[in-house]
């Protein structure tokens, strides 16, 4: 299925193994205290990158892919002895990341590298396929940062990109990134396969709690056709102890819309807004933080802020986006202010429960069936619409979750 939100939103093994045999689904054991964190993809610097010659390269990625010097992994491979980047595959937003959500840069050749550059935003497998025969792509390299949530698609692209690599052949190598919102919290429902999308297409959590190497053992085993098997290779992060701890890598903006690592641990819940008539906050410099539309006022704030939801507060704001829905028109609405950890997705189903019931002259559903998808369920919006409380809404998914948390752990690479 192709990973297209433009109408949502207007071979052998490596020369040396990357993992030990029989480890691949093995907890690592803990590194030493004094080490600092290191990506896949500065593991495999240190190393010179010789792990991944003697191949041609697709590499996947987007301006996230950096190591801790800030520089990007496809510059920092490009003219190394050994190492042949026959072509670079850029997701929603780019290689370079200069398109906005829904958007990409197109077929184009790197003016820096002169490497050629494939849009594999919306490509199907097919596609990507094609794609990989026509760069002569023997090894494909995947580095992006995630923010753990289900309806961010870069995770999405990985799975397309695993499922056309086992098609022509070729070898898959996650250079792992820790995930920026911890690993240790699991939560929302589980994707109902009847709403499967581009920014959904398999049945985990809303927030999975995984990393994108945790995520691709997940998908070889589970839900390939044709699994890679020995040709899916993790380079596990280093020095990342803490599951439940953010870690100290360079924050650099998945997407346009993801400025911070605040708004990251606040998106598994608060991304369902984009399936709502109310502003995500897109048009201003805090998305995903600022929620809002024309009509609401300072009630809804003073009415979260009496919740006492852990780990978050409420501002009463006002603003004017300057794209995206209500564009240029004043809008009410709230800021969150994290505080500690928290519930995103907890958080987000009260402000929805809250919002309706004040607002019900403003609020609304998005007609194209964007939230169900969003959710994975329809579940979500029929309770709230039928006047359900947050426990019992929240409380309805966690059967499903127990079992997806138990499946998970099969796959964990961190303590």
């Amino acid at each position: 299925m192709p990973l297209n939100r433009r109408g949502f939103l207007t071979t052998t093994a490596l020369t040396a193994p990357l993992l030990g045999a029989g480890t691949a689904c093995a907890a690592a054991p803990d590194d030493p205290a004094t080490g600092p964190v290191r990506t896949g993809a500065d593991v495999l610097a240190a190393e010179g990158w010789q792990r991944l010659a003697g191949r041609r390269l697709g590499v996947v990625t987007n301006p996230t892919g950096v190591l801790a010097s800030l520089e990007h992994v496809v510059d920092a491979m490009h003219g190394t002895e050994g190492v042949d980047i026959a072509a670079v595959f850029g997701p929603e937003h780019g290689f370079r990341g200069t398109s906005q959500a829904g958007g990409s840069e197109g077929d184009v050749t790197d003016p820096r590298t002169g490497i050629p550059v494939y849009d594999a935003y919306g490509a199907d497998v097919a596609t990507l396929a094609g794609m990989f025969r026509k760069a002569g792509v023997q090894r494909v390299v995947f580095d992006i940062a995630d923010v753990g949530a289900r309806f961010y698609t870069y995770i999405w692209t990985m799975y397309e990109a695993m499922r056309a690599a086992s098609q022509v052949g070729a070898e898959f190598v996650v250079l792992d990134r820790p995930n920026p919102i911890g690993g240790h919290q699991v939560a929302g429902p589980v994707l109902d396969p009847r709403f499967a999308s581009g920014v959904g297409l398999l049945p985990i959590a809303q927030q999975h709690g995984m990393t994108i190497g945790e995520l691709a053992k997940m998908f070889d085993a589970q839900f390939l056709d044709a699994p890679l098997g020995d040709r899916l290779q993790v380079v596990r992060v280093e020095g990342w102890r803490g599951r439940g701890a953010q870690p100290a890598v360079p924050w650099v903006p998945p997407s346009p819309n993801m400025p911070t690592p605040d708004t990251a641990m606040v998106y598994p819940g608060t991304g369902l807004f984009e399936g709502t008539v109310l502003s995500e906050g897109r048009g201003t410099t805090r998305p995903f933080e600022i929620i809002g539309a024309p009509g609401i006022d300072w009630r809804w704030a003073e009415e979260l802020n009496a919740a006492g939801l852990e780990g978050v507060r409420f501002r009463e704001t006002y603003f004017v986006p300057t794209f995206s829905k209500h564009a240029e028109a004043t809008c009410g609405g709230v800021q969150l202010y994290r505080h500690g950890e928290l519930d995103a997705v907890r958080v987000a189903i009260t402000m929805l429960v809250s919002v309706k019931r004040l607002y019900p002259q403003v609020f609304g559903w998005r007609p194209d069936g964007m939230f169900d998808k969003l959710a994975g369920t329809d579940r979500v919006r029929t309770m709230i619409d039928a006047g359900a409380g947050v426990d019992e809404i929240v409380g309805s998914w966690n059967a499903e979750l127990a079992g997806f948390r138990r499946s998970r752990t099969r796959y964990s690479l961190y303590r």
